[in-house]
């Protein structure tokens, strides 16, 4: 059983949230460009050293959640149902709503949608996704391969990573286009799940003979 975090964690926690909150504020007001890690830390009343140690690149201050992401996707297929295959699995995680497809508080997604201007308007910020992105189709290539217990010479799994990462950065992209055309929820997340179904249908074609092969290996 996992325990609850200490005093300790909490504190470096809510710190940690803190910063972030401060940061996405001074971007979204002023351009990420315009803002420097010293202006966040004054903003957030802790030292420049503080902010790197909880956040190694400036860039990580708007993605740090992503983390998140990242586990979440690993579980979805890693501890998918019984009889489930690694695309259904991950059809069920693109289709659970999330972030600004999630939320409903008007408030709070004229904020998202803030921070979605300011990502599409910043290069560095594009950039630091994209390597963020191949982090996690490698990690995801990683499980995939493990699972289906392929032969060295066989890039079935880092065929299918690659595809179903290429799906989450097109709705991605997608669902950003739509945000910055002035579209919000309910609409929204009714095109963006009618857009991964497809997506999802065009995967099954040629990722739908993908299964867990390690039972068979081992038995054969």
């Amino acid at each position: 059983m996992n325990r609850p975090p200490g005093l300790r964690e909490r504190k470096k926690q809510q710190t940690r949230e803190l910063i972030a909150q401060v940061a996405r504020s001074l971007f979204t007001e002023r351009g990420f460009e315009a803002v420097t890690v010293d202006d966040v830390a004054r903003a957030a009343d802790v030292s420049r050293k503080t902010v790197f140690n909880y956040f190694p690149t400036k860039e990580d201050l708007v993605y740090w959640r992503l983390e998140t992401f990242e586990s979440e996707l690993l579980t979805a297929v890693g501890e998918r149902r019984p009889g489930e295959s690694i695309t259904a699995a991950f059809e069920r995680f693109v289709l659970t709503p999330r972030g600004l497809l999630a939320e409903r508080d008007p408030e709070a997604v004229e904020h998202l949608a803030a921070l979605t201007r300011m990502i599409v308007a910043s290069p560095a910020l594009l950039a630091r996704e994209g390597q963020i992105f191949e982090r996690y189709t490698a990690s995801l290539a990683d499980l995939i391969a493990e699972q289906t217990r392929p032969r060295d010479d066989d890039v079935e799994p880092w065929v299918a990573a690659n595809a179903m990462m290429g799906v989450h950065r097109a709705l991605v992209y997608f669902t950003r286009e739509r945000v910055l055309a002035g579209m919000r929820n309910p609409q929204l997340a009714r095109d963006v799940r009618k857009q991964a179904k497809r997506a999802i249908a065009l995967l099954e074609q040629g990722l739908g003979r993908l299964e867990d092969r390690s039972e068979l290996r081992s038995s054969g």
